[in-house]
């Protein structure tokens, strides 16, 4: 095992759950952190061990985290929110928001913008209106990413080998194994809201922090992930994006249309999803829709 320098606690320490760890999967955790290496401790990060954790709506985790980390997160999971917002959703005064913000923006987790990144543009009042903050790619990547150097260097391999064409077989093959689990919890519905509402929660109960937001045409609905567990693996290889892209739409038996993705850069995965279309009969094993 390769030695590495000490590193400071990492800013989220509190947003993943916490176990006794061999050596070994201390050293793969340390590895992840990328972001933070060399850089001072956060004044608010938690004295434990980061440990990778799937992304969970759990109270008892929440109890451990610090109040940045607990704005991070409703930033990661629930989207851009200006500070009002953060104070109605995490019960927080102003005062104690925008302090937890200033904190996120100094050390480049989050930014504040005029409007969200995504969604419906909001009528602006009387006076100066409220910053919107999002999290930033070195937010995101400040709660764990599922990926290691070794599947990076095996897909390149692969690439190298056999080609781009063999990465989409891989990265298909890959999304083939999300439908075969997300179809039993879709079957027997067939109303297009209904379908959209249990993929998003499919979606964050796998990590992706998925949310829905309706269009301003009333004639599509947003699918929104917030969080994307290979978000540096789709940032060299974008077949996984267009495999995933490709599962969406069988899943909902509809042709969808991918408008960002974090691993372009975007702040978030939009997927746009015409609310009249038909109902599709999946074959999850195939990873085909049938006719």
């Amino acid at each position: 095992m390769r030695a590495h320098a000490a590193q400071p606690p990492h800013p989220f320490c509190g947003a993943i759950r916490h176990q006794p760890v061999s050596d070994r999967s201390t050293e793969r955790a340390r590895s992840h952190h990328r972001t933070v290496r060399g850089s001072p401790p956060h004044p608010l990060a938690s004295p434990r061990v980061c440990v990778s954790g799937e992304i969970r709506n759990n109270e008892v985790v929440k109890s451990l985290e610090t109040g940045s980390t607990r704005v991070a997160r409703s930033l990661l999971e629930e989207g851009p929110a200006t500070a009002s917002e953060l104070g109605r959703r995490l019960r927080l005064t102003p005062a104690m928001v925008r302090r937890h913000l200033d904190s996120l923006v100094g050390e480049g987790f989050a930014s504040p913008s005029d409007r969200a990144p995504y969604g419906p543009v909001s009528r602006p009042g009387r006076g100066r209106p409220a910053k919107v903050y999002s999290l930033t790619s070195s937010g995101r990547d400040a709660f764990d990413q599922a990926y290691d150097d070794v599947a990076l260097g095996a897909l390149r391999f692969l690439a190298e080998r056999h080609g781009p064409d063999a990465v989409l077989e891989f990265a298909r093959h890959r999304a083939a194994d999300l439908e075969r689990r997300y179809t039993p919890r879709m079957a027997g519905i067939t109303d297009s809201d209904s379908r959209v509402a249990v993929l998003a929660e499919a979606l964050t109960d796998d990590g992706f922090a998925a949310t829905i937001t309706r269009s301003s045409t009333d004639t599509a609905d947003q699918l929104c992930q917030h969080h994307c567990p290979v978000a540096h693996v789709a940032e060299e290889f974008p077949q996984f994006c267009e495999a995933e892209t490709e599962a969406i739409g069988r899943l909902l038996g509809s042709h969808v249309t991918r408008l960002a993705t974090i691993g372009h850069g975007d702040g978030v995965c939009t997927t746009l999803v015409p609310r009249t279309a038909l109902v599709a009969r999946t074959t999850p094993s195939a990873g085909r829709t049938a006719s």
